[in-house]
């Protein structure tokens, strides 16, 4: 069973703040931040594997769950503060970490993940080594670019001596990712760029926009949160998933609100007012992301993004037509594990994504409830989540209700 402790520490990243020393017209935080670098990440690495390149995209996500868990640890500790007691007191940077491993132990009840995690602060403290993986360099360099974009959306409304020689060292640093061709691309303002503009306007979209809640949270970091948190249910099935499955899943998740950046959340309560808006809905959803996201999406990705917005809560796997083309096939959990965890199938468990996305809405629900700040709409979206699995109910192995229970604990 997914921890407790883990899934809301982890919701912790919703209440870090970015940049809280400079003017922000707009809330900055952590999760935010965390989305937005999964996203470039994606992008650059899509580009390097499309020149033959090897992304080790395993690596890259567990290492995006595990230096945002660092963060939340070390939120008063700014980056570039971190990064001078690593280069000038290494030992002490080494203890540092060994501190981060100590505020887990308890929280983290997974071995294997707690075993990665150990491993991922070890590999960090370590000043040894001279050369960096491309999958490294990839995470790196979109870690940079994100940051870089943040302080863009800012200093229009900074005085330009306050963010001038950031800006200026930021754009040095990503002169050595220049190599990289995403890197290029989002640096001279090509077609990714735009790309993650759109991407963007998901920061700027409050969920649950019509109540007051605390913390609030973004679409965008929500999606990143459902990432994360379909990566811990799927490790929750015991199912040992095939490496296109586990990118899939994470990935599916990062991008399953993608066509709110282009249309805005439209609350469930107005799609189901009449019986076929719901269909009416993803209709013109489907058409707005053809005419508006499609076009600014490289050839290497813009189907495996379709596929991962398409049907974004059904399992599913690609089959190859008769005339060579590719299309998505519903299966079952069931047949998901027994005959198509196989890179091949490209198999995606959608539906592990509808709860991990159920999963984000409730606690947001639920958190602010217990904070004190509560309204009919976070009381009835709750109750309402609580509804819609009855007792027994399991989604890809997983027990729902009992999931959801087990937040509602004190």
């Amino acid at each position: 069973m997914l921890s407790k402790k883990l899934i809301l520490k982890i919701f912790e990243g919703f209440s870090i703040q970015r940049w809280n020393d400079l003017v922000r017209p707009f809330a900055l935080v952590e999760m935010d931040k965390a989305a937005e670098k999964m996203a470039c990440a994606y992008i650059i690495g899509k580009y390097e594997e499309a020149q033959g390149n090897k992304i080790d995209w395993e690596w890259m996500i567990y290492a995006s769950l595990f230096d945002l868990l660092k963060k939340i640890t070390l939120s008063d500790i700014k980056s570039p503060v971190q990064q001078m007691i690593r280069v000038k007191y290494p030992l002490e940077y080494k203890k540092l970490n060994e501190w981060v491993f100590s505020k887990y132990e308890e929280i983290i009840t997974d071995q294997d993940l707690l075993s990665r995690f150990k491993e991922f602060l070890e590999f960090d403290s370590d000043l040894s080594r001279s050369e960096f993986t491309l999958t490294e360099r990839v995470l790196e360099a979109a870690h940079k670019f994100s940051t870089l974009r943040e302080l863009e959306m800012i200093s229009p409304v900074n005085e330009k001596e306050r963010v001038e020689y950031i800006h200026r060292q930021l754009r040095l640093m990503l002169q050595d990712y220049t190599d990289l061709k995403g890197v290029k691309l989002l640096l001279d303002r090509e077609r990714p760029f735009h790309f993650i503009m759109k991407l963007e306007q998901l920061r700027f979209q409050t969920r649950w926009n019509q109540t007051p809640r605390v913390p609030e949270t973004s679409v965008l970091g929500h999606c990143f949160f459902v990432a994360v948190a379909t990566l811990l249910l799927l490790r929750d099935t015991g199912v040992e998933p095939c490496p296109n499955r586990l990118f899939n899943d994470f990935f599916s998740a990062l991008f399953h609100d993608l066509p709110e950046s282009v249309t805005r959340d439209i609350i469930s309560p107005v799609k189901q007012a009449t019986n076929e808006l719901p269909g009416i809905v993803k209709q013109i959803e489907d058409e707005i992301v053809h005419a508006e996201l499609v076009p600014l999406m490289d050839d290497s990705y813009v189907d495996e993004i379709l596929y991962f917005t398409n049907e974004e809560f059904q399992n599913r796997i690609l089959v190859t037509e008769l005339d060579g083309h590719k299309s998505a096939l519903t299966v079952s959990w069931e047949e998901l594990n027994d005959n198509y965890n196989s890179d091949v199938y490209s198999p995606v468990d959608g539906k592990l994504v509808r709860l991990a996305d159920h999963l984000s809405a409730f606690i947001e629900a639920d958190s602010s409830i217990k904070y004190g700040i509560t309204s009919k709409q976070l009381t009835g979206g709750r109750d309402n989540i609580l509804k819609s699995y009855l007792s027994g109910t399991k989604i890809n192995g997983i027990d729902a209700m009992q999931l959801f229970w087990s937040i509602m604990e004190d």
